[in-house]
């Protein structure tokens, strides 16, 4: 496994960005996990102004403690697949500060008394285009780019990220 897939791997499983499902999913089935290849970020969508979402746009109604299917997605979020957005939320600390070429983006930076433990959808993997990077900040940040459904499974099966996003901007 490579550097970046186990620093990727070690933020979600931090981040609690988990599906407490067994391993396989409930299924059984077969699982793609955190240590395949990277997927390459696709070209830029369509040019014009990013389409600004909100983490509760991506929400869905799933019972604590049940696996994650697509079938629990409702049509407002497939309809995001391949849509160019923006949405703001915070870049999950690492060792790095500058130049991220990926990093976590989660929904709140964790200050609250809530801690570890977030919602499988409030946490959205970004992956910048080929040429570009991130720089970590305290702040709220607006990443744009192509937002993409991808099951991401740590290895022991366990959903770590469902959204992806191939970042163009950071600002």
């Amino acid at each position: 496994m490579s550097a970046d897939r186990r620093l990727l791997w070690l933020l979600l499983l931090v981040v609690g960005c988990t599906d407490p499902s067994p391993p396989g999913g409930r299924d059984g089935g077969s699982r793609a996990d955190a240590t395949a290849a990277t997927p390459r970020p696709a070209a830029p969508a369509a040019a014009g102004p990013p389409r600004e979402i909100s983490f509760d746009d991506v929400k869905f109604d799933m019972e604590k403690g049940a696996a994650f299917h697509r079938d629990l997605l409702p049509p407002r979020v497939t309809a995001l697949e391949r849509q160019r957005v923006r949405i703001r939320g915070y870049i999950l600390p690492s060792f790095q500060q500058t130049g991220l070429a990926q990093f976590v983006l989660v929904r709140d930076n964790m200050e609250c008394c809530f801690g570890p433990g977030a919602a499988l959808y409030d946490c959205v993997v970004v992956r910048m285009l080929p040429g570009r990077t991130a720089d970590f900040s305290i702040r709220p940040v607006a990443v744009s780019g192509t937002f993409r459904l991808e099951e991401l499974r740590g290895p022991d099966g366990r959903h770590l990220a469902i959204y992806a996003l191939d970042g163009e901007e950071v600002r």
